[in-house]
């Protein structure tokens, strides 16, 4: 395996920011991944594992380490009867294996149509959109062990999902490298839970119900989905400035009663009314919109800081204008900031920031 030295980084991330690689490692299988950790331990050099780069902002100075680039393939699909299960590498697209198992008559991730990224990120982050996320699908997730290189393997449960987390996210962080993901999906009319997808189905003129179960339903939904993200600048587009973001860079807060009482009463000194408030119920507790609460602290869409500014369709990505992740974490500091003074509310960064 090649050991590349001053590798740019900012080409492999979304944002297109970040100094270059001291190492970077390309490893398309198990063995490669092995490889690479045993070279950086004999030589004390720390790591970090790089997927699609769509969640990643690196430092302006680069990292001083070896990235180990993942790049594991392939897709298998088990099918019985009207189910199947459906197993991709780490370093398989997710968008398209999105796309192949609805053109293969799946239903159940449809709704995260237009993600950027690699499949391994998908059980770290727990990824979701629209009503879905993937814990409502994982079966099973393949993983290495980084201190003893050996596989492991984790049930559904094991992965310990909760909103927008998950064990590898949490207690385990960087512990494991996953390698593969297998998904349960079936041949079924998908349940939209969104309003705004339903205005978009509408507008589009699909009657869901009328539709076949499988290739026919889930494609609508894939297109109704794409269009809806793509009119946020939430799907990469090189001729769109918008797109060069991370995504929503700040996680929905979960609130607990009292608290969202809180943000009520700051609210309504400021003249507004609790209904106002994008909340929605949930086994943990209130989730409350992060956008709204960017934009009703004075962030309007488009707000500029330096080379990083707030996307022009969505309050919640932060854009890169140039090449300074100073600047990005400049104005994501300023942001939490003033939300926390405006409505005592903390919000939390999605993206994982990588010193050098």
């Amino acid at each position: 395996m090649n050991i590349e030295q001053d590798q740019p980084l900012a080409p492999l991330t979304s944002l297109r920011l970040g100094g270059p690689a001291r190492y970077l490692a390309r490893c398309t299988s198990n063995g490669d991944l092995r490889e690479a950790l045993v070279w950086a331990a004999e030589r004390g050099v720390s790591v970090h594992v790089l997927g699609g780069g769509s969640n990643t902002l690196f430092d302006d100075a680069g990292f001083d380490g070896l990235v180990l680039h993942v790049g594991l393939q392939g897709v298998d699909i088990l099918r019985a009867d009207e189910a199947a299960l459906v197993t991709a590498g780490a370093g398989e697209d997710w968008d398209g294996l999105v796309a192949h198992c609805v053109a293969d008559d799946l239903s159940g991730i449809e709704c995260l149509s237009g993600i950027p990224g690699l499949v391994g990120a998908t059980p770290i982050q727990n990824v979701g959109a629209y009503g879905q996320q993937v814990a409502d699908s994982i079966v099973e997730v393949r993983a290495l062990e980084r201190s003893t290189l050996e596989e492991v393997t984790f049930s559904n449960v094991d992965c310990d999902f909760a909103y927008r987390t998950s064990r590898f996210k949490g207690a385990d962080r960087d512990r494991y490298i996953i390698t593969r993901v297998t998904y349960r999906l079936s041949r079924s009319r998908p349940e939209i839970r969104y309003p705004e997808l339903t205005r978009r189905l509408q507008a589009d003129g699909v009657d869901l119900q009328a539709l076949a179960p499988g290739r026919v339903a889930s494609g609508a939904v894939r297109d109704a989905v794409i269009a809806v993200r793509r009119s946020k600048s939430m799907v990469l587009d090189e001729g769109d400035a918008n797109t060069r973001s991370a995504g929503s860079f700040f996680l929905n807060p979960t609130l607990s009663e009292v608290q969202l009482e809180s943000l009520q009463e700051r609210w309504a000194d400021q003249g507004g009314e609790a209904t106002d408030i994008p909340t929605f119920a949930n086994v943990q507790g209130y989730k409350v919109a992060a956008a709204w609460l960017v934009e009703r602290s004075g962030f309007a869409r488009g707000t500029r800081r330096g080379s990083a500014g707030i996307s022009q369709n969505h309050a919640l990505a932060l854009v890169n204008h140039g090449d300074s992740a100073a600047d990005l974490l400049g104005l994501a500091a300023e942001i939490v900031t003033t939300v926390e003074t405006t409505f005592g509310v903390t919000l939390e960064r999605e993206p994982v920031y990588v010193p050098r």
